[in-house]
C-alpha cells in the first residue's frame, strides 16, 4: 500500500479540472461506491489502488466536498486563501498560510 503524498490541511488543486481545496481526510485506497466510480468517464477514471482525498473544494462558482485520487492532485502553491464555509469548523489557519486541523475535545 502506498503512503499518501499529501497531508490533511494541505491545499491542493485538481490536475484536470478547475478546482482546488483543503484536504480534510485521506483513504489509503478507494473507499466510495461502485456507482460513484463508474460515473467517472472511463478515459479519466483513476486506479483504485492509490490514496483518495476528501477535500473542502471550491471553484469559481461554488464550494462543495470532493473525493479525488492522488494521481489527479497537485500541490496548490498560489497562496490564495480557501473560502469554503466549513473550513473554520475543521481547521485553524497557521502563520505560514497553511491549515492545521482543530483538535476537538472528546467527552
Amino acid at each position: 500500500m502506498k503512503t499518501a503524498k499529501f497531508a490533511i490541511g494541505q491545499v491542493v488543486r485538481h490536475r484536470l479540472f478547475p478546482f482546488r481545496g483543503v484536504i480534510f481526510d485521506v483513504d489509503p485506497q478507494f473507499n466510495n461506491t461502485e456507482e460513484w466510480y463508474e460515473a467517472i468517464p472511463a478515459d479519466v477514471r483513476p486506479r483504485k489502488d492509490q490514496p483518495f482525498y476528501h477535500l473542502l473544494a471550491e471553484n469559481n462558482e461554488t464550494e462543495y466536498i470532493a473525493y479525488v485520487s492522488e494521481q489527479n492532485l497537485l500541490e496548490d502553491d498560489s497562496g490564495e486563501p480557501v473560502r469554503h464555509p466549513q473550513l473554520r469548523e475543521l481547521f485553524d489557519k497557521t502563520a505560514d498560510g497553511r491549515y492545521s486541523p482543530k483538535h476537538h475535545a472528546r467527552h
